[in-house]
């Protein structure tokens, strides 16, 4: 951490990079889509805990497989707590569609390796039958 006071606590960009295993590159790129604000000393970033705490949210939501539309509702809904319910419900739906999702993916990914192995026993005994 670059610079800690009694009640501002500060980070440069290699900070939250190193923190999360992510490229200066990556964290630049969610400030341009408007995800990220860090305030600007001339060329310097500097990233405060909110900052911190939105990236950890990103992250967490790029994890989650969402959109970056997806993680930016997420990540203004975490901001406005003033009336948690609607929130806590789009990020249910939301998370509900990716679980979905997923599910189907699997479920396909399941079918797929089933033919595979099949044409793989197929192809086995056709060499079989032909190296004999």
């Amino acid at each position: 951490m670059s610079k800690a006071t009694p009640d501002l606590q500060t980070f440069s960009i290699r900070d939250l990079a190193g923190e999360f295993d992510v490229t200066t590159r990556t964290i630049r790129f969610y400030e341009d889509k408007g995800l990220l604000t860090p305030e600007r000393e001339g060329q310097r970033r500097i990233y405060h805990k909110r900052d911190r705490a939105r990236l950890v949210l990103i992250l967490r939501g790029k994890r989650l497989g969402f959109s970056l539309d997806e993680i930016q509702q997420l990540v203004t809904a975490y901001e406005t707590p003033d009336d948690e319910i609607p929130q806590l419900q789009q990020y249910l739906r939301t998370l509900t569609a990716h679980r979905e999702t997923l599910l189907q993916q699997k479920e396909d990914l399941e079918k797929t390796m089933q033919e595979l192995e099949q044409a793989e026993r197929e192809c086995r005994a056709a060499l079989s039958r032909k190296q004999a």
